[in-house]
């Protein structure tokens, strides 16, 4: 295809009026090329290889109008060129480029004209393609975040870094004159540690050619020497037509205010992370300790250097807000650092009581239910942030210089406080960490609040599970038995288990285990329910299958609630066993010198489905036989399988003990650490001989 045809059908005209410069420009890959007096090619850039399609070779020498123009625009640039070369003012603009390839590409320019150290001009031209400058401010623009455009700063320096030329807005930039900078290098002019690494940037672009670009320097020069810039600059190798390096070419964006905003997002992205966190890794258990230390485990080092997690004792003990007369009595849950210091000293350890004095941060808290952030904490301050005189020198010691103290809100209500404090890291705690820390502590405070509503629940549970259980008759006509009772741990409300054993006429006992499924004290009660009406069936000298037919209409009438049961009715005169099961774990039967086992007996369906019959098994139960009735929290676990647990209890069973008291103690040990997660009911019953 020949170049005619791959020329568009309309060709933009040139424009020949001066446009403001565009602070984007660094931002892309920048071509460099410097043009001498006589309209020569001097130096070509490699970014001027990509954008005009020549490589270096193909254009440093030749003459750059007709190489890079159509006819047409030739004169018009020739005149553009010739007013830079003669009046030294810079021009700024785009112009239609024809490329290597014969296609048009519209290109911003921003020519200078140079004079080297023997007075010689040049003109330097600094280009990029026009749509793709104009569609980067347009991105930009959609973000207030990003920089607004900035002057650039340019520059020429030769071989040994001397500066040969400085345009305004760099001098600006360095707050140095222009004419202080020639003949200088670079490090005289910024000689602090920042800009070491730029200043080696140079002389690697001298020694291997490649340009670097966007290059990022953070200091700070005279133009304002108290605050912190940055600045991107890319450095490009300056040569003449045959290949010899006269020095280097730097472009220079201060982007200020694209760092702080990005400094700005960085700290909002942590804070975020934090928040996250803090959803994800504080209440995961309805324990009080655990949350407090799962918050300081979220709160350090993200955001302090230390914290400390207090709760209102009458909170912990009665679940009411209101400590009573005098200054508040606070329990120490949780103490983290960030790493080893004195100052852990200075803070009450978890599970001590303490109280503050009055115009201490927590003490605030409570009296106001208002946050305080102390941003800079001074000498002789350090006594309003400690607990005593020995813990305010301990924090001043640290090097503490910052304090907040967050109230701990639930139901409306002041329930505790979160301290934190920063030493080492420098930044004080501003604002943003204010929200962010009362952010995270509202999520605690609800999780903290739950966890003790749930522990005196429990508690109250526990005392009626308790107080519902049976006192054990001390004899038994026949047998020798134990029993025990274990509430769920922390992370579960107590349950509906239960045993009981009823001595009833004819020297005849009824043993018998459940377990209603639920928590809390409605499973509580419903398991006294349950308890009475057996005892009271009993009485009635029903067979065991009957006794679970009345249970299972009776608990059919407790909707929503069912219920496993092992009702067992012992004869020690004729040494008989009567076993009815509803839906519950298979007994174990050990003989006298045998291996135990699990009674094969009919399962039955637990008690409230209804409806369907229940059977009765009889077999003997000779004097030395054991009966071991128990719940499923003795052998469930989350870990292992049924039957995995149902051997591991057989083989406890199988180990010899001198008493049945003993065999309880064995099974607890062994098997309900593994366990735990529920409520544990356990009996057993051996055999012995009726003394008349």
């Amino acid at each position: 295809m020949s170049r005619a045809r791959q020329r568009p059908q309309h060709v933009e005209p040139p424009e020949t009026e001066p446009s403001d410069p565009s602070g984007l420009m660094d931002l892309l890959a920048v071509a460099a090329v410097l043009v001498e007096a006589d309209g020569r090619i001097d130096m070509w850039s490699p970014q001027a290889e990509d954008l005009f399609g020549y490589s270096r070779e193909e254009a440093v020498g030749r003459y750059a109008a007709p190489l890079l123009l159509h006819p047409e625009h030739r004169d018009a640039a020739i005149r553009l060129f010739a007013e830079v070369m003669a009046t030294g003012r810079s021009w700024a603009g785009a112009f239609p480029i024809r490329r290597k390839d014969g296609s048009t590409r519209m290109v911003e320019f921003r020519n200078m004209r140079l004079t080297d150290n023997v007075g010689d001009h040049y003109a330097l031209g600094l280009a990029t393609d026009r749509t793709t400058l104009r569609q980067v401010e347009r991105d930009v623009a959609l973000s207030t975040r990003l920089v607004t455009q900035a002057p650039i700063g340019l520059a020429v320096l030769d071989t040994d870094l001397r500066y040969l030329v400085v345009n305004p807005a760099l001098a600006a930039m360095h707050g140095t004159d222009e004419a202080d900078h020639i003949g200088r290098r670079f490090q005289e002019i910024l000689p602090a540690a920042p800009f070491r690494a730029a200043a080696a940037a140079m002389r690697k672009v001298l020694d291997t050619g490649v340009p670097v670009v966007d290059n990022q320097v953070i200091g700070r020069t005279p133009a304002d020497p108290d605050h912190e810039h940055a600045w991107t600059a890319s450095i490009y190798r300056l040569e003449d037509h045959r290949g010899h390096v006269l020095g280097i070419a730097m472009v220079v964006v201060d982007v200020t205010d694209r760092y702080q905003a990005a400094l700005r997002a960085d700290r909002a992205q942590q804070r975020l992370r934090l928040i996250a966190e803090g959803s994800s890794r504080i209440g995961t258990t309805l324990e009080v300790e655990r949350t407090a230390r799962e918050l300081a485990d979220v709160v350090v080092p993200g955001l302090a250097d230390m914290v400390a997690v207090d709760l209102l004792d009458s909170v912990l003990q009665t679940g009411r807000t209101d400590p009573g007369e005098g200054p508040p009595l606070f329990r120490a849950l949780a103490v983290k650092t960030a790493y080893p210091t004195d100052a852990a000293r200075a803070i009450v350890p978890p599970g001590r009581l303490t109280t503050y004095h009055a115009d201490h941060p927590a003490a605030h808290c409570i009296r106001t239910r208002t946050p305080q952030l102390l941003t800079h904490i001074g000498g002789g301050e350090h006594a309003r942030i400690a607990a005593d005189a020995e813990g305010a020198d301990l924090l001043a010691r640290a090097g503490v210089h910052s304090d907040m103290a967050i109230p701990l809100i639930a139901r409306n209500e002041v329930i505790g406080v979160m301290g934190l404090a920063r030493a080492r890291t420098p930044q004080p705690f501003d604002e943003d960490d204010l929200a962010l820390a009362c952010e995270l502590a509202s999520t605690a405070a609800l999780s903290i609040d739950n966890a003790v509503l749930h522990q005196h629940i429990r508690k109250s549970a526990e005392t009626l599970q308790r107080s519902l259980l049976p006192q054990l008759p001390p004899c038994h006509p026949g047998l020798e038995i134990a029993a025990r009772y274990l509430p769920a741990q922390a992370i579960s409300q107590v349950g509906g288990d239960w045993y009981d054993v009823l001595p009833l006429d004819g020297d005849r006992t009824a043993l018998t285990v459940g377990d209603v499924m639920g928590s809390g004290i409605d499973a509580a009660t419903t398991m006294g329910r349950l308890r009475t009406a057996t005892s009271t069936l009993a009485q009635l000298e029903l067979d065991p299958s009957q006794v679970l037919t009345h249970l299972d209409k009776i608990t059919n009438s407790l909707d929503p609630y069912i219920a496993t049961c092992l009702y067992a009715l012992y004869d020690p005169h004729r040494t008989r066993l009567h076993v009815a099961c509803a839906g519950h774990l298979p007994p174990v039967l050990i003989r006298s010198r045998r291996a135990p086992e699990l009674l094969d007996l009919p399962t039955g369906t637990p008690l409230g489905v209804g409806g369907l019959p229940f059977d009765t098994t009889t077999l003997s139960f000779e004097p030395g036989d054991q009966l071991v009735l128990y719940t499923d929290g003795l052998i469930e676990t989350r870990e292992h399988a049924i039957d995995q647990r149902l051997d591991a209890l057989l083989r406890l069973l199988a180990q010899p003990c001198n008493t049945v008291e003993e065999t309880c103690d064995r099974l607890l040990q062994r098997l309900q650490h593994s366990a735990g997660h529920d409520d544990i009911a356990l009996l057993i019953a051996r055999a012995q001989p009726v003394i008349r």
